[in-house]
């Protein structure tokens, strides 16, 4: 056949026929490149992990090098580098920008793990009957951002790279992206393009594909109880000197009432109130509470009254203690009235909550209801701001077609309860809003024990990537 009288999308077609091929040949290596990623432990959180976090930043300047990304650098920060890779095609083509983070949430507790949490292994479960990649970070983010390291490789090895590409893999994304806002601030002629694709969320499932159009928000403080000046006898001292656990417990119950509302002053101010038509759309997307409970392992759902889970977990604002200690925690027994109680606590926001003034509120409220016998301290960690996805762009547009290109099947518009902050932060700064494709499940266990990532959503994904590139080229050019 004569490629010269093949008209352009015979020749697309062609193209994407060979990546596809390209992929199927080069799926153990992927693979392969997969599991000595993730036996990197690039924990961000803590200072010990320290080599190992520039250790995969490294790895994933070398990756993008081999696949023929140009002009990477590792662009340093005041704490870990962002890796920036590019390919430029041609300057009149489109140019996609592609996001993820390289470091990975602590794995502790290291016991609850049934294999360790760095050394991958592939075991097969109920919701991946064709095997899982069992390693923390496996699905956030380093599965999901390498796919389309690989969905790259793939396109420029067959000279199939419809539109420019840049790379922007941060190394701070489980602890607040720091240093994120002021790298793209300082980098907007770099970093301009014409959409943001990342791969940092999850799907319904494979069989039910999704697209999250919308993320809460986040603020994270630590709160500190102190009493008396040292660890006491609970003997000599118990009845007579408050305990500082004690009533750590009982100001965080009292964050919520009986019906699960937050009693912050002011902490639904500005909450959005959805139509009945919009609440009876969202709750279309399928959902079985009687799996939902069983994977789980749990009788019965809570949450805040009148709305549904998918409500809850979407376009409700939460409060949750994320760790609570103090006194003795060791083998055996220590009667001890303690010094301090500690405790972690996050609030998932939604559009139009501000997280620095719910931080804020925050504050002022614990401190207003301690007890005399107590101080106070409210240390705030990190925050960012909800984000919600318009459905009507050429890169929405473009994803919904390259899942129904890949999966046979039109996506589903979900909203999302996690909170990645760099979505408001490209809408601002580089008047960009982020496609989030991401193709984890929500039992996956993500910032869990035991997490894991699918190896056919993996391979899924990479296949649908090369398809986004495809359409979006095709309906920027319209």
């Amino acid at each position: 056949m004569n490629p010269l009288i093949l008209c352009p999308n015979q020749i697309q077609v062609l193209h994407l026929m060979s990546v596809q091929s390209y992929i199927n040949k080069n799926q153990e290596r992927f693979l392969e490149e997969l599991i000595a990623l993730l036996k990197i432990p690039s924990v961000s959180a803590d200072p010990k992990f320290k080599s190992d976090v520039f250790a995969a930043a490294e790895f994933v300047k070398d990756a993008l090098e081999k696949a023929g990304a140009e002009n990477v650098a590792l662009c340093e920060t005041a704490g870990y580098p962002i890796v920036y890779g590019e390919k430029i095609v041609d300057p009149a083509l489109p140019t996609v920008l592609v996001y993820g983070h390289y470091d990975v949430q602590p794995a502790d507790p290291y016991e609850l793990w049934e294999s360790p949490p760095f050394e991958p292994v592939i075991k097969k479960t109920d919701a991946h009957p064709e095997g899982a990649i069992f390693a923390r970070g496996s699905a956030d983010d380093k599965g999901q951002f390498y796919m389309h390291v690989k969905a790259f490789e793939a396109m420029t090895a067959q000279n199939a790279l419809s539109c420019n590409i840049k790379f922007m893999i941060e190394g701070e994304e489980e602890v607040g992206s720091e240093n994120l806002d002021l790298f793209v601030k300082e980098n907007k002629d770099k970093l301009k393009a014409d959409v943001v694709l990342i791969s940092d969320t999850s799907m319904l499932s494979l069989e039910h594909p999704s697209v999250t159009v919308g993320l809460r928000g986040l603020a994270y403080l630590q709160v500190e109880v102190t009493g008396p000046n040292r660890d006491l006898h609970s003997g000599t001292y118990g009845g007579a000197v408050a305990n500082p656990i004690n009533i750590l417990c009982q100001m965080i119950a009292s964050l919520q009432d009986e019906d699960r509302k937050i009693t912050i002053p002011g902490f639904y101010d500005d909450v959005e109130n959805y139509s009945s038509a919009y609440r009876e759309n969202l709750n279309k997307a399928p959902f079985d509470e009687a799996d939902y409970k069983k994977k789980l392992d749990i009788e019965a759902l809570e949450g805040e009254k009148g709305y549904t889970t998918i409500e809850r977990t979407g376009i409700r604002p939460t409060l949750d203690v994320n760790g609570i200690w103090g006194g003795y925690t060791g083998e055996g027994a220590k009667t001890v009235l303690p010094s301090k109680a500690y405790a972690k606590i996050s609030m998932r926001l939604v559009p139009n909550q501000d997280h620095k003034q719910i931080s804020k509120s925050f504050e002022s409220h614990f401190k207003a209801i301690a007890p005399a016998s107590v101080k106070v301290k409210v240390t705030p960690h990190h925050g960012g701001h909800p984000a919600v996805i318009p459905t009507d762009s050429v890169g929405y547009r473009a994803a919904e077609a390259a899942i129904q290109s890949a999966f046979g099947k039109k996506a589903i518009p979900t909203r999302e309860g996690g909170s990645i902050p760099i979505t408001s932060l490209f809408q601002k700064e580089l008047g960009l809003d982020p496609i989030l494709l991401g193709f984890g499940l929500d039992t996956d266990a993500i910032h869990s024990p035991n997490e894991h990532y699918g190896v056919k959503n993996y391979l899924m994904g990479i296949e649908t990537i090369v398809l986004f590139f495809k359409h979006f080229r095709a309906l920027s050019d319209k």
